[in-house]
């Protein structure tokens, strides 16, 4: 099979809509003719599928949607450095986590390495991330070095994402060892930190860790069960009896974005039902937009409350998607970009995350 026919099969990929992640991760593969993940992805829980998301994302894109995404895409490319990096605008200078989330905007669109109107950034912020990424560690961070595991998840989610889309000859072995670096400094509660140690953690970090886990095992690298089974303890015991979740497991009180953050670490660890799940999803709708003032961490929290109702699916979908794309559609900025708290790059990436969630387009978030 050519590459280019291989490449082709990627709009296959994003109409696979039945299944969870790792089936679609398996369907791929086959077609492309790809044995790189050296054996077959490894299997992961179910998601119900008593509530399917609809076939297509035809009729949850109005006009006003599409117009956005196009020019805030046009944004978003038009910001990237000479050396694929996104993010060196803002306080955090050149970001991998950032990014990872410019490169996943891209891919939300339907461009991959090789294909789409956007290849091309996501081939050089692909090639920025592995060359951030320490040959011995793993760890993947440029020019910042504050809270470097928040980057570290992030770009270690799209490193996964790309693996069996890029022919990149060192993806997968420094994909493993970011992979590895996440397993061995989880912390003895469960949890990750800022910093790549056992000392604390704390929930914000911790979700990126384990959705790039979960990417990383549908993409059929090795996973510990432990690992996994260690960060849904942690997660559940940050639980609060409102069905919000806590910062640190030593502190108290619940807040939007860190309780998204919560319910989509359930899903993604594979708790697809139970108690903390009903209580924490309905915890996150008094928190629907138009309902109540912003919250902080804005782009942070719908990221993941736009994610934990997808796939939550029904009248949870149903409540939330029109009302977070009508509330970013009216937010964008004159030239096509949003204003996040780390800087354009960073709020555009996430608006255009959210807003392109309905195109199925990225494995991880197949339902």
């Amino acid at each position: 099979m050519t590459r280019t026919s291989a490449i082709t099969t990627v709009a296959a990929l994003a109409a696979v809509l039945l299944g969870n992640a790792a089936v679609c991760r398996a369907q791929f593969l086959r077609r492309v003719g790809s044995d790189r993940s050296g054996g077959p992805p490894a299997s992961a829980p179910a998601a119900p599928t008593t509530q399917p998301a609809p076939d297509s994302g035809d009729d949850e894109l109005t006009p006003a949607a599409r117009s956005a995404i196009a020019r805030g895409l046009e944004w978003l490319a038009s910001q990237q450095a000479e050396d694929g990096s996104f993010g060196g605008s803002s306080q955090y200078g050149r970001h991998v986590g950032i990014t990872a989330l410019a490169g996943m905007a891209f891919v939300g669109d339907g461009s991959v390495p090789g294909r789409g109107r956007y290849a091309r950034n996501v081939e050089r912020a692909l090639q920025f991330i592995l060359d951030s990424t320490a040959e011995q560690s793993g760890l993947i961070a440029a020019e910042t070095s504050y809270g470097p595991m928040y980057g570290h998840g992030f770009a270690t989610l799209f490193l996964a994402e790309m693996y069996g889309m890029s022919p990149h000859p060192d993806l997968r072995e420094k994909l493993r060892k970011a992979v590895l670096l996440i397993v061995r400094t989880q912390n003895e509660q469960g949890g990750w930190r800022y910093h790549p140690v056992k000392a604390d953690a704390d929930l914000s970090v911790t979700i990126c860790q384990v959705m790039a886990l979960r990417a990383a095992r549908n993409a059929g690298l090795d996973v510990p069960k432990s690992t996994i089974d260690r960060a849904i303890r942690y997660v559940r015991k940050s639980q609060n009896p409102d069905g919000g979740f806590r910062y640190m497991l030593d502190s108290a009180g619940s807040m939007f974005a860190r309780s998204a953050a919560g319910v989509a670490a359930l899903y993604y660890s594979g708790v697809y039902e139970g108690r903390e799940i009903e209580r924490g999803l309905a915890y996150l709708h008094r928190f629907r937009p138009g309902l109540t003032q912003e919250q902080t961490h804005y782009f942070y929290g719908h990221y993941y409350a736009v994610q934990a109702t997808f796939i939550a699916g029904g009248p949870h979908w149903q409540k939330w998607w029109p009302a977070i794309r009508d509330e970013l559609v009216a937010k964008q900025g004159a030239d096509g970009s949003w204003r996040g708290q780390a800087g354009q790059d960073y709020g555009t990436a996430m608006a255009l995350i959210i807003l392109q969630m309905p195109n199925r387009s990225m494995p991880i978030f197949q339902r």
